[in-house]
């Protein structure tokens, strides 16, 4: 399998774990989806929905694939992705964290861009 297939499917795998993990315990009026774009390399986990007459529309995770590195986007859970990851056979050093910015990214174990 070569690497971009690899960042595809690892990607995906995780994503798909951490939405199965959610769903067991799902929100009232809450949907989780599921976005994969694999012409545009784009990967996201979003929670959509309504809590009362509150909307909600929240980004769990995004990823892209781009420039021969994962880039995360955002991750608004507690869950150290890089370690998921790794165990699919990816090091940090393919991972850019893209919600850090540019200056501070040389003082992490990631790759700069």
């Amino acid at each position: 399998m070569d690497r971009l297939e690899l960042y595809r499917q690892s990607v995906k795998t995780f994503l798909k774990q951490y939405a199965d993990s959610i769903n067991q315990h799902p929100e009232p009026g809450i949907e989780v989806e599921l976005v994969f774009d694999d012409e545009h390399d784009r990967y996201l986990l979003l929670d959509v929905g309504w809590e009362g007459e509150k909307r909600v529309h929240h980004c769990i995770f995004h990823f892209d694939i781009k420039d021969g590195k994962i880039w995360l986007q955002e991750n608004n859970t507690d869950i150290e992705v890089d370690e998921n990851l790794e165990e699919m056979g990816i090091s940090k050093k393919e991972i850019v964290v893209g919600f850090h910015h540019p200056s501070m990214r040389e003082y992490s174990d990631y790759a700069l861009a």
